[in-house]
């Protein structure tokens, strides 16, 4: 694959209105196209789940799994990052994009698992309604105001650490995080999807497309994750 020609300091707040639209565009393509293909990952995997009694999914749903979906959010962050300021390739890029939805589509079978076979039939659409629903309107907070939130890296960075640590204690000392916990993760995937969104529209390079949907599409699975844990606890209520 040819490598791409990234000039430094012009990023998609400095090109014309043609190349910005262009990226963008391309940037959603991909990330629906990304979206489209965990579904459907997922629709093949769940098959072999299908006879697996309850108790042992609910094991497999453990706090490594959480740990596992938050830590590679952070991780896939942090190669995005990278990419869009460095000359990595497009196509070790569609890599890095493709193996992440397999690995998402992995931790997410038995939680997809025990929405679709052990709750209420309508937990999943719901789910995947209000994640869809948060994102689109987050997506239009960033569009409308054209504000950089940048600024939140930081705070993003230092919030997704705790969660870490929480998560190890509650895997290490056995207690339950709870709901609370998981409103909290949907607030922070909130603020990654704000802090994503302004990459999109501000220091990505508009050869990065493949990078900033890899990078959208890390904080969608994030959201939708603890947005399912949720509603699936609120429905076994």
């Amino acid at each position: 694959m040819e490598q791409q020609q990234v000039i430094p300091g012009y990023v998609v707040a400095d090109a014309p209105s043609s190349v910005r639209s262009e990226f963008i565009r391309k940037t959603y393509i991909h990330l629906a196209f990304a979206i489209l293909a965990f579904a459907g990952l997922e629709w093949v995997l769940l098959v072999p789940l299908r006879e697996t009694t309850s108790p042992i999914i609910d094991r497999m749903v453990s706090g490594y799994a959480w740990l596992g979906v938050l830590g590679g959010f952070m991780l896939v962050g942090w190669i995005a990052e990278r990419w869009a300021r460095s000359s990595t390739s497009r196509g070790m890029q569609y890599m890095g994009l493709g193996l992440y939805i397999v690995a998402e589509s992995i931790l997410f079978m038995p939680l997809l698992a025990i929405a679709v076979y052990y709750t209420d039939p309508s937990v999943l659409p719901t789910a995947a309604i209000l994640t869809l629903g948060l994102f689109a309107g987050l997506t239009a907070v960033v569009f409308v105001t054209r504000k950089d939130f940048s600024w939140m890296r930081s705070i993003l960075m230092v919030s997704g650490f705790v969660a870490l640590g929480l998560i190890f204690c509650a895997i290490f000392f056995k207690f339950e995080l709870g709901m609370i916990f998981s409103v909290a993760m949907i607030v922070l995937a909130g603020g990654y999807i704000l802090y994503f969104t302004s990459n999109v529209l501000h220091h990505y390079n508009p050869d990065q497309y493949v990078a900033a949907s890899l990078a959208l599409f890390a904080a969608v699975a994030l959201m939708f994750w603890y947005v399912l844990r949720l509603l699936i606890a609120l429905n076994r209520r």
